[in-house]
This record gives structure tokens, sequence and C-alpha cells, in this order.
């Protein structure tokens, strides 16, 4: 709890970009201390801003969590890049996360697909960065995966390449280095009013909560491309008598054959996504949760503007 003082309030945004898969969500939600971004393995699981919301004593940061930013192949991959990018205008500071294994095994020569991929990305960011004018805090993550000649090696490439302000370097996921990197934030955040209140974490509904946290759950089940085949929607939330809540949600696929997988035999994958849904969201929202799944079938749904809405995202223009 925050005690009022007759010190001025401080409040600013940080944006946080990067290539798929560089730890952006994990990083916000550890400095929020709870879940506002969905987490899993798999490249491009977030797919619209998140903002999540730290207080520390007087001051209030508001974090950022944005898409992956790569190339874009179809219309939602257009959707999230531009969302990334749109999440940084007006941001007080600029964090650039970058996976350092993955940046350091290309740069020795032999990387593989993903690794070679995830670098490109993460050039193609900091060229966006310099073509917008933005100076940007440069971040190396998952430094618990190499050695420190390593992670110098990386931070004398990208500070070669672009001006960054200052370097951080961090384990997200085990909390290595995210004091430092707070205090540092906490110290560039300019005097003015909270933009939200002190008890609000998040700018995202419960509605849309619930939702990616069942989207989280199939991306960590199914495998290979089906995840991104597939969102998820809230259709129904109801509150029923004694505090306890309905959620009645529709997973949408593109073909009958993804709709398979996603029940699996005789229902089996659709039941233990919807328990582990079920069992976070009621430790989330501390009350008792009546979850229903439904799949349906709905051809080019990420062509669609509705479901583009559902999602947070603008459809992209043509």
């Amino acid at each position: 709890m925050t005690t009022l003082t007759d010190d001025p309030t401080h409040c600013g945004f940080v944006t946080v970009l990067g290539a798929p898969n560089a730890g952006k969500s994990t990083l916000v939600n550890q400095m929020v201390g709870a879940k506002v971004s969905i987490v899993t393995h798999k490249v491009q699981t977030t797919r619209a801003r998140i903002r999540g919301v730290a207080v520390h004593g007087q001051t209030q940061i508001v974090y950022t969590d944005t898409p992956g930013i790569f190339q874009p192949r179809r219309k939602l991959d257009e959707a999230m890049v531009s969302a990334a990018w749109e999440g940084n205008e007006g941001a007080d500071v600029t964090l650039l996360m970058v996976d350092a294994p993955a940046y350091y095994e290309n740069l020795k020569g032999d990387a593989k697909a993903a690794a070679r991929k995830s670098a490109a990305d993460t050039d193609r960011i900091v060229e966006g960065l310099k073509l917008a004018g933005v100076k940007a805090i440069l971040v190396l993550n998952k430094i618990d995966l190499m050695p420190s000649d390593h992670l110098l090696a990386i931070t004398a490439t990208l500070n070669e390449t672009a001006d960054f302000t200052e370097t951080f370097m961090i384990s997200a996921e085990k909390r290595r280095g995210l004091e430092t990197l707070r205090d540092y934030l906490i110290s560039r955040m300019p005097e003015g009013p909270w933009m939200y209140p002190e008890d609000q974490l998040s700018d995202i509904s419960d509605r849309l909560m619930a939702a990616e946290v069942t989207r989280e759950k199939l991306f960590l089940r199914l495998h290979q491309e089906l995840p991104y085949a597939l969102t998820v929607e809230t259709e129904s939330w109801k509150e029923q008598k004694g505090g306890d809540i309905r959620i009645e949600q529709v997973i949408y696929v593109e073909r009958d054959g993804q709709k398979k997988l996603v029940l699996g035999a005789g229902g089996h994958t659709i039941k233990a996504i919807g328990q582990a849904a079920r069992e976070e969201l009621q430790q989330m929202l501390d009350v008792k949760v009546h979850l229903f799944l439904f799949v349906k079938v709905r051809e080019n749904w990420s062509s669609d503007p509705a479901r583009y809405r559902e999602m947070g995202l603008e459809a992209p223009k043509g």
C-alpha cells in the first residue's frame, strides 16, 4: 500500500520492443508482479498491446508489452507489427529486448534458422528505431544461458550499430538484473499524476484476459503451426448467485481438420485445456469459475475485422 506524502508523484510509459520470443511478456509480468500477458515457448504469442501497471512509492510505471516485430506474411502479422510500433508512440522510455543467446549464435556465423531469424528481426527493429529518431535502452535477456564474454561481444556489436542510451543485462525468467533496471526506470519517470488507480494492474478487460488464458493453454498443448490458425473469444460472462462466474468461449479455427485436433480423441484435448484454463482463472479472479469451450470453423477468420477488434487490433487497410 502506498503512503501518500507531500512528495510529487511521477508517472511514465515504458514500451518494450523486441523480436518474437525475446522475453518481453515475461519481463512485463515480472516488473508488474502479476500475470498481465500470457507466456509460451512459441514465438508470436502476444498479439496486441497490453499495458501493465507497477507502483513504486510515489512513482507509477506503465509498461507496454508489444507483439514481436518480424517480417509480416499475413494480414494478421501486419496488424501485430503495426500495433507494436504504435505502442512506442508517446513512450518516455523505449526498451529493446534482445534474445542474447540467439543473437550471439548468429554473430558466430553458424546459427540455426530460428536464431538467424531472431537476429534479423532485431536488426530490423534497430533500423526502425534509428529511422524514427528514437534512442532506446538495450536490454540483453537470457544472460543465464551464456558466458559474460559473449554478452560483451553482443553489446559491442549492437552499440556500434545504434546509439543506445544504456545497456542492461538481465534474465527476466530468473529475475537477474531486474532491480537495477527497475531503479533506472523509476529515475526516468517524469513528474505528473498517475494514469491508473493504485490497485489496477493492467488495462486489459477480464473478458479479454480470460480469452488470452485459454489461448495460452491451447498454445502450450498443441504443436507446430496450429496455434497460429486459431483465436479465442469470450462470448458470455455471467455472474451467478453465490458469486460464481459462468464463462462461455469460442475457439475459432480455419478448417475442420484443425477442429478435430483441438477437440482431441473423445474430447480429451479440449477437456484438458478447459481444466487448465479454469484453474488459472479461478486463481486470478478468486472465485469459482464455470468455463465452457466451443470450437467453430470460420475460414479466413484472420481476415475478418470483427476478429481483429476482439483481439484489440486494427485490421490493416487494403
